[in-house]
């Protein structure tokens, strides 16, 4: 077994669970021989809402091709990183996994384009937050367990879920919520494991998202070399497999710049928590700073590696096309819902609120957790015809 570092979460420690669990044995020792956050990330791999994920949109909405990433491919690719860093800087790997895979959780169907068309049509009842709905998804509509709603996870869990991109000294009503019912601490970062599940999310879609678009076609190599993180890799590798397709090559990339980035927020971590002389889990909420990190070169790197592809991929013109498409798809069945509540299934429908901001947050809660092509169901059911791009 690895002996865990002083800063890392240890789950004999763990502040515990919102509701007590307790088997007819006196323990839950009769379902295996596992601690508390592999309890986590094994509940969270059996949720309903995470195998939702293997339909909902990571960057191609509603993708026809077999190669295209997902959310449920892309949280995987999440994990392998972040137990990779985990496991090298001592920390909980399992605790690490847990977040990793369920960072994603809370998103709508087709991706950001979704979750603006539900912020615009929750306005009046306080909004949606794709990561406050994560919490409300985990803490409130996974009914897996006889005698509490929710998956019941650890406070670690959930304190990771909320604060993995840093303090949240503004939550959404739905984090809020949350943090009522478990006093997340949300003024302080959270800890090292959770901090590495939001690099790892970084890494991962930073590169893979350049191999879909080349897959897709809406990316080709010149436009990637404007880019002087790719300009650098793309020399290595070619010096390195100078007789191999330009494919393979291109595919070699992608990996070797996961490689160099996780390489630079590995020296940059360990530099960080000896100068703030970290000795404890406490130590990393107190410390007023992200501990994870990327230098400072690698950190501007990335950010004009992030400029090139909202320009070039994530606001190409056809995927700004299917996001208006898919916007239409989520705001058409919000308004029919809202307006003709009876549309809704026999089980949402009986315990839907009759007062605002409920009956709203209910609906928004049902569209949430569509996966894209349940969406496209729905509005053929309740709306009529989509009108989608070709291709979509």
């Amino acid at each position: 077994m690895m002996v865990l570092a002083p800063w890392a979460c240890n789950p004999a420690h763990t502040k515990g669970r919102l509701h007590e669990e307790q088997s007819k044995s006196g323990g839950e020792g009769e379902r295996g021989p596992r601690d508390a956050y592999q309890r986590d990330r094994d509940r969270i791999v059996h949720s309903i809402a995470f195998r939702r994920l293997r339909h909902k949109t990571q960057v191609f909405l509603a993708p026809d091709g077999d190669h295209f990433r997902v959310r449920l491919t892309h949280s995987l690719e999440v994990a392998q990183i972040g137990r990779t860093i985990a496991r090298t800087l001592g920390l909980n790997e399992d605790l690490t996994e847990a977040l990793c895979l369920a960072h994603d959780i809370g998103h709508p169907p087709f991706g950001h384009a979704g979750e603006d068309a539900l912020k615009a049509a929750m306005a009046s009842a306080g909004g949606f937050d794709h990561n406050g709905h994560t919490l409300r998804t985990l803490m409130r509509i996974e009914r897996a367990y006889p005698r509490f709603d929710g998956l019941n996870l650890t406070w670690e869990t959930l304190e990771g879920l909320a604060k993995h991109n840093g303090p949240a000294r503004h939550p959404g009503w739905a984090l809020a919520e949350a943090d009522r019912e478990t006093n997340l601490a949300l003024e302080t970062y959270a800890s090292l494991e959770a901090q590495v599940a939001a690099l790892a999310d970084d890494v991962a879609y930073d590169n893979h998202d350049i191999d879909d678009g080349l897959r897709a076609g809406l990316l080709s190599l010149d436009q990637l070399l404007a880019v002087p993180l790719i300009a650098g890799g793309w020399d290595r590798v070619r010096s390195l497999f100078p007789d191999v397709s330009e494919r393979r090559q291109a595919r070699e990339l992608v990996r070797s710049q996961i490689g160099v980035m996780v390489n630079d927020l590995l020296v940059e971590t360990r530099r960080r928590i000896a100068d703030s002389r970290i000795g404890s889990v406490a130590d990393v909420r107190s410390a007023g700073r992200a501990l994870v990190a990327f230098s400072d070169e690698m950190r501007t790197a990335e950010r004009d590696l992030k400029r090139f592809m909202y320009a070039n991929l994530y606001h190409h013109p056809k995927q700004l096309e299917a996001a208006k498409a898919a916007h239409r798809v989520v705001a058409g069945l919000f308004a029919v819902f809202h307006a003709s509540p009876d549309a809704l299934p026999p089980e949402w429908r009986a315990s839907l609120p009759n007062e605002e901001p409920g009956f709203s947050r209910h609906i928004a809660d049902y569209i949430a957790g569509m996966t894209d092509r349940y969406a496209i169901r729905e509005y053929i059911r309740v709306v009529g015809p989509v009108d989608m791009p070709d291709g979509f």
